[in-house]
């Protein structure tokens, strides 16, 4: 079996046990890109779950991720095997403002926080982006998206479990039943970000959105409940 996960710095486990997020961001993998940091990694709660389930793993999360580069990147994966029976997809969702934009054959994560680095050329299209971001309109435009991802994946017999990262669905009027693949899309209550608090861990630091090494393997075990509890093995 294989445990492939996706989704941004939650699944990445930014700054779980050093104060990176992505792997060149530290001098001695320059080289390695935007790809989780490995020492993150190793104590992140996707890896942790895969030693659980005696797995193979691997992540494609990448921290400050949009929901559109989250699913691209599933797909290629999955579009690269002969057969996908032995996978189990878990992916963790992103804020729904967020975008990927393809500029030059460069694929850019884009948010509303206004200091992303984008090129000149783009500079008006990312503040005019900022200014008219519609949050109930991303919202439904999202879970419309992953809805049909879901199909998709259902479609193909591909097992597979969603949940929420900081942002949830309790503002859409028209629910979906997703069965057993979505943990309560609809509750937010039920974000990775809420359940890690409730139980205690706080962030690494009072101005950042991440958690360290102690709340990522709770919440492995909190998924491999899950798993197990729902016969996803």
């Amino acid at each position: 079996m294989i445990l492939y996960v996706n989704g941004d710095s939650h699944t990445a486990a930014a700054e779980a046990v050093n104060p990176y997020a992505f792997a060149d961001d530290d001098p001695q993998y320059f080289y390695m890109g935007r790809v989780a940091h490995p020492d993150n990694l190793t104590v992140s709660w996707g890896r942790l779950l895969s030693l659980s389930l005696r797995a193979g793993f691997h992540c494609a999360a990448e921290s400050a991720s949009s929901n559109a580069r989250i699913i691209r990147t599933t797909r290629e994966w999955l579009g690269t095997r002969t057969s996908n029976n032995d996978v189990l997809v878990i992916i963790q969702w992103s804020t729904w403002e967020r975008e990927e934009w393809l500029i030059d054959g460069t694929y850019y994560q884009i948010n509303a926080s206004g200091v992303d680095q984008v090129p000149s050329s783009h500079q008006q299209q990312y503040q005019e982006y900022i200014a008219n971001i519609e949050w109930q309109k991303r919202t439904e435009q999202a879970h419309e998206e992953i809805w049909k991802f879901h199909k998709e994946l259902e479609k193909e017999k591909i097992k597979h479990i969603f949940f929420n990262g900081n942002s949830d669905f309790s503002k859409i009027q028209k629910q979906k039943d997703w069965k057993k693949s979505y943990i309560a899309p609809y509750d937010p209550v039920m974000t990775f970000d809420v359940v890690i608090k409730q139980q205690g861990f706080e962030t690494v630091a009072a101005n950042s959105w991440h958690f360290g090494r102690d709340a990522h393997s709770f919440f492995h075990r909190f998924m491999l409940k899950y798993v197990i509890d729902n016969n996803f093995i």
